[in-house]
C-alpha cells in the first residue's frame, strides 16, 4: 500500500510538472501570436490611407488599387492559421504592385505623405518578421517539450496538443522592400567623333 501510494505521488507530480511546463509555453504561445496580430492590424489600419495616396496620382490603376483592398480583406477576416497565412502572402504580392506602380510615376514616388507611409510601412514589416520568429521559437518550445517521453504520453490525456508555425510560402518570403532612393539615371553614351584626315595638298 506504501510503494503503491508512493507511485501515485510520483505520478501526480509529474502530471503537474508537465502540465504547468506545458501551460507555460502555451502562453507564451498566445502572447507571441498577439504580437503579431497587433502588427498585423496596424499594417491594414495604414493600407488605406497608401492607397488613397496612390489614387491621387495614379486613379487610373484603379484595378491594381482595388486588389490590395480586397487583399487587405481578405487578410482581416482569416479565421484560422493556414488562411491567416494565405492572406498575408497575398497582402504581401499586393503591397509590392502599389510600390512598382510608383516606380512609374515620380510625382507619387517623391510625395511626402507617400514616402512617409513607405517608412512607417517598412518598420511594421520588420516588427512583423520579428514577431513571427519569435512566435516560431515559441512554438519549436512547445512542440518539443510535447514530444518528449514521458509528456508524450501525459499531454494527450490532458488535452494538451502541439501548434502550428506561421510561415510564409515559398517564394513569398521576401519583405516589402522600400526604396527612398531614384534610382539614378543612365549617362547618355558620348557621340564617337570621326577622325578627319589631313587634306593633301595639291600638286
Amino acid at each position: 500500500m506504501i510503494y503503491a501510494l508512493l507511485i501515485l505521488a510520483v505520478l501526480a507530480v509529474m502530471v503537474v510538472s508537465v502540465y504547468n511546463g506545458v501551460i507555460t509555453l502555451k502562453n507564451k504561445v498566445e502572447e507571441a501570436w498577439a504580437d503579431i496580430d497587433t502588427q498585423l492590424k496596424r499594417r491594414y489600419d495604414l493600407i488605406p490611407n497608401l492607397v488613397e495616396t496612390v489614387k491621387g496620382y495614379a486613379g487610373h490603376e484603379a484595378q491594381t488599387l482595388e486588389k490590395v483592398i480586397q487583399a487587405r480583406n481578405i487578410a482581416m477576416n482569416a479565421k484560422t492559421l493556414p488562411e491567416k497565412e494565405q492572406a498575408e502572402n497575398m497582402m504581401a504580392g499586393a503591397l509590392k504592385t502599389i510600390f512598382a506602380l510608383s516606380e512609374s510615376y515620380p510625382d507619387l514616388k517623391a510625395n511626402q505623405n507617400f514616402m512617409d507611409l513607405q517608412r512607417t510601412l517598412a518598420e511594421i514589416e520588420e516588427h512583423i518578421q520579428l514577431s513571427r520568429r519569435y512566435y516560431n521559437a515559441t512554438v519549436r518550445d512547445l512542440n518539443t517539450k510535447l514530444e518528449v517521453f514521458p509528456n508524450n504520453i501525459i499531454a494527450g490525456p490532458l488535452g494538451l496538443s502541439k501548434k502550428e508555425f506561421f510561415q510564409a510560402n515559398e517564394g513569398e518570403k521576401e519583405n516589402v522592400k522600400v526604396s527612398f532612393t531614384p534610382a539614378p539615371t543612365p549617362a547618355t553614351p558620348a557621340t564617337p567623333v570621326t577622325p578627319v584626315t589631313p587634306e593633301q595638298p595639291k600638286q
